[in-house]
Protein backbone atom coordinates (compact mmCIF):
# COMPACT_ATOMS: atom_id res chain seq x y z
CA UNK A 1 0.00 0.00 0.00
CA UNK A 2 2.80 2.34 1.04
CA UNK A 3 4.95 1.77 -2.35
CA UNK A 4 1.54 2.36 -4.18
CA UNK A 5 0.90 5.48 -3.21
CA UNK A 6 4.61 6.83 -3.35
CA UNK A 7 4.04 5.99 -6.69
CA UNK A 8 0.52 7.78 -7.13
CA UNK A 9 1.81 10.78 -6.06
CA UNK A 10 5.00 10.77 -7.99
CA UNK A 11 2.39 10.25 -10.53
CA UNK A 12 -0.16 13.37 -9.75
CA UNK A 13 3.41 15.33 -9.51
CA UNK A 14 4.52 14.61 -13.14
CA UNK A 15 1.19 14.76 -14.56
CA UNK A 16 0.33 18.29 -13.45
CA UNK A 17 3.57 19.62 -13.84
CA UNK A 18 3.68 20.71 -10.20
CA UNK A 19 1.25 21.02 -7.44
CA UNK A 20 0.39 24.82 -7.63
CA UNK A 21 -3.08 24.62 -8.98
CA UNK A 22 -4.07 21.10 -7.18
CA UNK A 23 -6.45 20.03 -4.65
CA UNK A 24 -6.06 16.53 -3.38
CA UNK A 25 -9.88 15.90 -2.22
CA UNK A 26 -10.65 12.44 -0.38
CA UNK A 27 -14.35 11.26 -0.23
CA UNK A 28 -15.15 10.11 2.98
CA UNK A 29 -14.40 7.93 4.76
CA UNK A 30 -11.27 5.66 4.21
CA UNK A 31 -10.40 8.28 0.46
CA UNK A 32 -10.02 11.25 3.05
CA UNK A 33 -7.36 9.06 5.19
CA UNK A 34 -5.56 8.21 1.66
CA UNK A 35 -5.76 11.79 0.47
CA UNK A 36 -3.68 12.75 3.80
CA UNK A 37 -0.96 10.10 3.02
CA UNK A 38 -0.91 11.21 -0.27
CA UNK A 39 -0.45 14.75 0.77
CA UNK A 40 2.33 13.49 2.93
CA UNK A 41 4.05 12.10 0.12
CA UNK A 42 3.90 15.43 -2.14
CA UNK A 43 5.39 17.31 0.16
CA UNK A 44 8.35 15.28 1.04
CA UNK A 45 9.15 14.89 -2.81
CA UNK A 46 7.85 18.48 -3.33
CA UNK A 47 9.20 20.36 -0.41
CA UNK A 48 6.03 22.16 0.12
CA UNK A 49 1.98 21.21 1.09
CA UNK A 50 -0.49 20.45 -1.55
CA UNK A 51 -3.85 22.00 -0.92
CA UNK A 52 -6.54 19.34 0.64
CA UNK A 53 -10.26 18.78 1.66
CA UNK A 54 -12.60 15.87 2.18
CA UNK A 55 -15.76 15.46 0.55
CA UNK A 56 -18.96 13.20 1.94
CA UNK A 57 -20.85 12.36 -0.65
CA UNK A 58 -23.57 10.67 0.90
CA UNK A 59 -26.62 13.20 0.00
CA UNK A 60 -25.18 12.83 -3.82
CA UNK A 61 -25.55 9.19 -3.94
CA UNK A 62 -28.72 7.48 -6.26
CA UNK A 63 -29.18 4.97 -3.85
CA UNK A 64 -29.72 6.71 -0.70
CA UNK A 65 -30.83 4.81 2.54
CA UNK A 66 -29.24 6.51 5.10
CA UNK A 67 -31.81 8.65 6.38
CA UNK A 68 -32.86 10.43 9.60
CA UNK A 69 -36.15 9.59 11.35
CA UNK A 70 -37.75 12.79 9.29
CA UNK A 71 -36.37 11.03 6.26
CA UNK A 72 -33.81 13.71 5.63
CA UNK A 73 -30.77 12.54 4.38
CA UNK A 74 -27.81 12.50 7.04
CA UNK A 75 -24.95 14.63 5.38
CA UNK A 76 -21.80 15.29 6.94
CA UNK A 77 -20.09 19.04 6.39
CA UNK A 78 -17.89 19.55 3.19
CA UNK A 79 -14.53 20.53 4.12
CA UNK A 80 -12.80 21.83 1.25
CA UNK A 81 -11.59 25.80 2.17
CA UNK A 82 -9.94 26.16 -0.95
CA UNK A 83 -11.80 28.14 -4.00
CA UNK A 84 -12.27 25.17 -6.66
CA UNK A 85 -13.11 27.64 -9.77
CA UNK A 86 -10.24 27.09 -12.60
CA UNK A 87 -8.27 24.15 -9.93
CA UNK A 88 -7.21 20.90 -10.47
CA UNK A 89 -9.31 18.78 -8.16
CA UNK A 90 -7.75 15.36 -7.52
CA UNK A 91 -10.44 13.11 -5.69
CA UNK A 92 -9.11 10.55 -4.00
CA UNK A 93 -11.04 6.90 -3.30
CA UNK A 94 -9.93 3.61 -1.86
CA UNK A 95 -11.89 1.32 -4.25
CA UNK A 96 -12.90 1.93 -7.59
CA UNK A 97 -16.07 -0.44 -8.48
CA UNK A 98 -19.37 0.36 -10.12
CA UNK A 99 -18.33 4.05 -10.51
CA UNK A 100 -21.38 5.51 -8.93
CA UNK A 101 -19.25 6.58 -5.47
CA UNK A 102 -17.71 8.72 -7.89
CA UNK A 103 -20.35 9.95 -9.83
CA UNK A 104 -22.11 11.65 -6.69
CA UNK A 105 -18.24 13.10 -5.91
CA UNK A 106 -18.20 15.02 -9.38
CA UNK A 107 -22.01 16.49 -8.32
CA UNK A 108 -20.75 17.44 -4.82
CA UNK A 109 -17.54 19.21 -6.23
CA UNK A 110 -19.33 20.76 -9.36
CA UNK A 111 -21.93 22.09 -6.38
CA UNK A 112 -18.92 24.38 -4.99
CA UNK A 113 -18.08 25.77 -8.19
CA UNK A 114 -16.40 24.82 -11.48
CA UNK A 115 -12.83 23.24 -11.37
CA UNK A 116 -10.46 23.71 -14.37
CA UNK A 117 -10.19 19.38 -14.25
CA UNK A 118 -10.98 16.87 -12.25
CA UNK A 119 -9.03 13.28 -11.68
CA UNK A 120 -9.58 10.70 -9.69
CA UNK A 121 -6.61 8.60 -7.71
CA UNK A 122 -8.25 5.14 -6.18
CA UNK A 123 -5.79 2.75 -4.23
CA UNK A 124 -7.78 -0.16 -6.02
CA UNK A 125 -9.64 -0.83 -9.24
CA UNK A 126 -11.65 -4.00 -9.05
CA UNK A 127 -13.60 -3.44 -12.75
CA UNK A 128 -17.16 -3.96 -13.10
CA UNK A 129 -18.04 -0.15 -13.78
CA UNK A 130 -22.17 0.61 -14.45
CA UNK A 131 -20.77 4.14 -15.78
CA UNK A 132 -18.05 5.23 -17.96
CA UNK A 133 -15.64 6.20 -15.20
CA UNK A 134 -12.08 5.41 -15.06
CA UNK A 135 -9.48 6.49 -12.61
CA UNK A 136 -6.28 8.35 -13.52
CA UNK A 137 -4.12 6.79 -10.61
CA UNK A 138 -4.19 3.41 -9.78
CA UNK A 139 -2.40 1.73 -7.03
CA UNK A 140 -3.37 -2.00 -8.08
CA UNK A 141 -6.37 -3.11 -10.47
CA UNK A 142 -7.57 -6.57 -8.86
CA UNK A 143 -10.19 -8.04 -11.30
CA UNK A 144 -12.97 -9.92 -9.62
CA UNK A 145 -15.70 -11.79 -9.81
CA UNK A 146 -19.38 -10.55 -9.21
CA UNK A 147 -19.58 -12.36 -6.08
CA UNK A 148 -16.45 -10.61 -4.81
CA UNK A 149 -15.80 -8.12 -2.16
CA UNK A 150 -12.36 -5.67 -1.76
CA UNK A 151 -12.17 -4.12 1.73
CA UNK A 152 -9.15 -1.86 2.11
CA UNK A 153 -8.75 -1.54 5.64
CA UNK A 154 -6.45 1.41 6.88
CA UNK A 155 -4.47 2.09 10.59
CA UNK A 156 -5.81 5.36 11.27
CA UNK A 157 -9.53 3.85 10.88
CA UNK A 158 -9.61 -0.32 11.22
CA UNK A 159 -6.04 -0.72 13.62
CA UNK A 160 -4.27 -1.95 10.47
CA UNK A 161 -2.98 -1.64 6.24
CA UNK A 162 -4.64 -4.35 4.25
CA UNK A 163 -6.58 -5.06 1.42
CA UNK A 164 -8.89 -8.22 1.74
CA UNK A 165 -10.62 -10.08 -1.00
CA UNK A 166 -12.95 -12.27 -0.03
CA UNK A 167 -16.31 -14.22 -1.87
CA UNK A 168 -19.92 -12.78 -0.36
CA UNK A 169 -20.78 -15.51 1.22
CA UNK A 170 -17.52 -16.22 3.00
CA UNK A 171 -17.91 -12.93 5.22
Amino acid sequence: MARALTRIAHEIIERNKGIDECILVGIKTRGAFLAKRLAQRIEKIEGKPIRTGELDITLYRDDLTMKHENEQAHVEQVDIEHEVKNQKIILVDDVLYTGRTVRAALDAVMDLGRPGQIQLAVLVDRGHRELPIRADYVGKNVPTSGSERIIVNLQDVDGEDCVIIYKEDEQ
